[in-house]
């Protein structure tokens, strides 16, 4: 019998506090109903809110932790004052003693690659962890990292991103031998920094287990140019907040356009239905949005 998957939650995570994480997984579990849970944080918190979701309290367990990772701590701090004590920290130890499958927190980002990499550490060969967000395209999905772990990568480190990209796509995804190419400001090989411009040559001069397509700019990604695009993470990160906030004002010029009239309105109504997958495949908050690899067990 295969071993059930256990997710470890940071209840205490996110801007909302244990109520989204605990409907978040009421909603995984509408999708996988043989998912286990195992809450993390204020155990006086969790307890009626489980009450109130039968089914999901069925298939839990809670963990308590005293301490909660703010937001706005730096990740140096959380570190040193939420080891044993943080529902972050335990969410991520539960992983490493086997009693969960994987971590999931939606609080500090570098707080959580900090105490990531320092309780799982990472695999042999990788350096550094990355993030990996999925990018919506023209025809699919594609995976862009890191968006925001690593600021300044080297070379060696854009290589080990592509090869984690690469497995990532395989894994979910599903593709055989995805396509990579590294994010530049040019497709021609002059162009780029001196770290960018190394690791395409490394790449080049390598046997893999995906196809390397060289350079990709920016306009690229949402025309589907490859199924992985490697950067550092701050290129990364201004990107996705960029075409975040695109989506968003693209978003806010339809809805202006509609009420310019009442022939508009109409418009509007009769298109309700495309205008409603438009939203959903540009929304920036869509599920699975980011990814921690490297440090997180893959």
């Amino acid at each position: 019998m295969a071993k059930p998957i256990v997710i470890a939650l940071d209840a205490m995570g996110g801007d909302r506090g244990p109520e989204a994480v605990v409907a978040g997984a009421e909603q995984s579990m509408a999708r996988h109903p043989d998912l286990r849970f195992l809450f993390v944080g204020d155990q006086g918190r969790l307890e009626p809110i489980l009450a109130g979701h039968a089914g999901v309290a069925a298939r839990s367990d809670i963990e308590h932790a005293e301490l909660v990772v703010a937001m706005d701590d730096k990740p140096s701090e959380a570190l040193r004052r939420g080891r044993w004590k943080s529902s972050m920290w335990r969410s991520i130890e539960a992983v490493k003693s086997n009693r969960a499958t994987f971590a999931v927190s939606g609080g500090n980002t570098g707080a959580l690659m900090a105490m990531a990499k320092f309780c799982l550490k990472t695999m042999p060969g990788i350096e550094r962890p990355a993030i990996a967000a999925i990018w919506p395209t023209v025809k699919a999905e594609c995976l862009v990292l890191d968006v925001g772990a690593t600021v300044e990568a080297t070379a060696e480190q854009l290589v080990t991103f592509a090869f984690l990209g690469a497995a990532m796509a395989r894994a979910l995804h599903r593709r055989d031998r995805p396509s990579v190419a590294l994010l530049n400001i040019g497709v021609e090989e002059v162009k780029g920094l001196d770290p960018i411009k190394r690791a395409h040559a490394n790449l080049r001069a390598m046997t893999l287990p995906f196809d390397y397509k060289g350079f990709v700019e920016g306009d690229g990604i949402g025309h589907d140019a490859a199924d992985v695009v490697v950067t550092d993470g701050f290129t990364g990160n201004v990107a996705i907040k960029t075409a975040e906030g695109t989506a968003r004002q693209v978003g806010q010029y339809l809805r202006e356009a509609m009420e310019q009239s009442l022939l508009s309105q109409l418009g509007g109504f009769i298109a309700q239905d495309a205008f409603r997958i438009l939203k959903a495949r540009m929304d920036p908050r869509r599920p699975t949005a980011a990814f921690s690899w490297g440090s997180m067990g893959w």
